[in-house]
């Protein structure tokens, strides 16, 4: 059955990976929009769930608050649809993919319906910030798993000069992972409205702005690390490039952000959504700096055999 698919020049691992990219910029867009409804004070725009005024479409009701909770919805939706296509999918070509994609799609969809029970509670139990927390939490690891696993699927060839920069790249992200939610924890209690003469509240706002220093060092100091690197993949290159950027502009909007305090809407948008590319591109950058060092040492032992 496989050589039958690939004589017919149909490749399943090529059809998957473009599966999963579009899931990743769907879910990046999942997030940007529930920035917007955030931001919007558009949460409980549909008091009801999963139907928004007992309604697939409350055409009656709809005004611009309406239409991002439910927009909202229906990305979500689309998102749960595409996860279950993808465990059909990497189930039914499991003999012509790698033994860990199968179990990769059953994480993505128990992650993807994990956060829809925590979009529901987030408006059952009225926006409780910390479940609007973990809403987003559990966003951004779906996110960050996607792109793993489409990383995992792209065709890699070694050049065995990633050395530990895998490790600096993880530990990177696991950092700006951190600073995002601490950030979506200020936005969830609108901390940077009310703190002044609150001390939890001030707490919260001062942590995200000390969590700035660590998870800013580690970004640049692995494009120093990158720059500094002979002979280093041309992908992981860019790669190291592009989150050198993005932190530069994250940090350009965030202290836009907190200037204006969060009154500027776009600006707060904005800073999510480049905050979670950001964090994608380190996670990126990980994978395949591992498979960099992976296949560089299967290669020596398999020249070491020989």
């Amino acid at each position: 059955m496989v050589q039958s698919t690939q004589a017919a020049g149909f490749n399943p691992v090529t059809y998957l990976r473009r599966w999963v990219w579009k899931m990743a910029v769907a879910t990046l867009i999942l997030m940007a929009i529930g920035s917007a409804t955030r931001v919007m004070n558009a949460g409980l725009a549909c008091p009801d769930w999963p139907l928004c005024y007992g309604q697939l479409v409350p055409s009656q009701q709809m005004n611009l608050q309406v239409f991002l909770e439910w927009f909202h919805r229906l990305d979500a939706s689309l998102i749960g649809l595409m996860a279950i296509g993808l465990v059909a999918l990497a189930i039914r070509w499991r003999r012509s993919l790698a033994m860990w994609v199968p179990w990769a799609a059953g994480l993505v969809l128990f992650l993807v319906i994990f956060q829809g029970v925590l979009g529901g509670l987030t408006v059952t139990q009225l926006l409780r910030f910390d479940i609007v927390t973990a809403h987003l939490g559990t966003a951004l690891l779906v996110f960050c798993t996607l792109l793993a696993m489409g990383m995992g699927l792209l065709p890699y060839q070694a050049k065995g000069t990633a050395g530990k920069l895998s490790w600096l790249s993880g530990a990177a992200a696991a950092l700006v992972y951190g600073q995002s939610l601490l950030g979506g924890l200020v936005g969830s209690r609108w901390a940077a409205h009310q703190c002044f003469g609150l001390a939890e509240l001030c707490n919260v706002v001062n942590a995200h702005l000390l969590g700035i220093v660590p998870a800013s060092l580690s970004v640049i100091f692995l494009a120093v690390w990158v720059w500094r690197t002979p002979a280093l993949d041309g992908v992981l290159r860019s790669q190291a490039n592009a989150a050198f950027g993005l932190l530069l502009l994250q940090l350009v909007l965030g202290l836009a952000t907190f200037r204006l305090h969060l009154q500027v809407q776009t600006l707060t948008v904005c800073h999510q959504a480049v905050g979670a590319a950001l964090l994608g591109t380190l996670v990126c950058f990980t994978v395949l700096a591992l498979r960099d060092c992976s296949l560089t040492e299967e290669t020596l032992k398999a020249s070491a055999n020989s």
